[in-house]
């Protein structure tokens, strides 16, 4: 946890992951996340749904800000978005456009995705390097290469 939040990032993950495990569970890439305003208010979890409702577009980080629905731009500022794995380019893209100032990662050795560019923009990155988010991808990724080669646009 650092100063910028009071909301401890282990609960927070810990949601990210839950919606990862649902998404495996539904057949979709175990990737999750969830949205929380600093004073540990949750607006919004999802996961990657790619597979599920056949989108080209529904990562994890995406489908969190779906469920969010519309939020004042003011709400973002204030907000923590947690993710299982580094969030790719479309969800950095996404993550700046809605000026959401913190975001912590589950981990990104399985994939590096834009951390450097939020960081760019001002954005704190933590990264958790949780066991618990590699263990399932890696699962997932040996179990079906090739879909996680589409999500990752390979």
């Amino acid at each position: 946890m650092t100063s910028s939040s009071s909301f401890d990032d282990k609960k927070g993950m810990q949601i990210a992951l839950d919606q990862a495990q649902k998404s495996y569970s539904e057949g979709g890439i175990p990737i999750g996340g969830c949205l929380i305003k600093s004073d540990g208010t949750l607006l919004s979890s999802g996961h990657n749904q790619r597979v599920q409702k056949g989108s080209a577009i529904l990562h994890g980080e995406m489908s969190v800000l779906e469920n969010a629905g519309r939020l004042p731009a003011s709400v973002y500022l204030d907000c923590t978005m947690y993710t299982t794995l580094s969030p790719c380019l479309m969800c950095t893209g996404a993550i700046l456009l809605y000026g959401i100032k913190r975001v912590v990662v589950g981990e990104n050795e399985t994939f590096m995705g834009g951390e450097a560019l939020l960081k760019e923009h001002g954005v704190e990155v933590v990264n958790l390097n949780d066991d618990g988010c590699k263990q399932i991808l890696q699962k997932f990724i040996e179990e079906k290469p090739q879909c996680w080669n589409e999500d990752i646009g390979v």
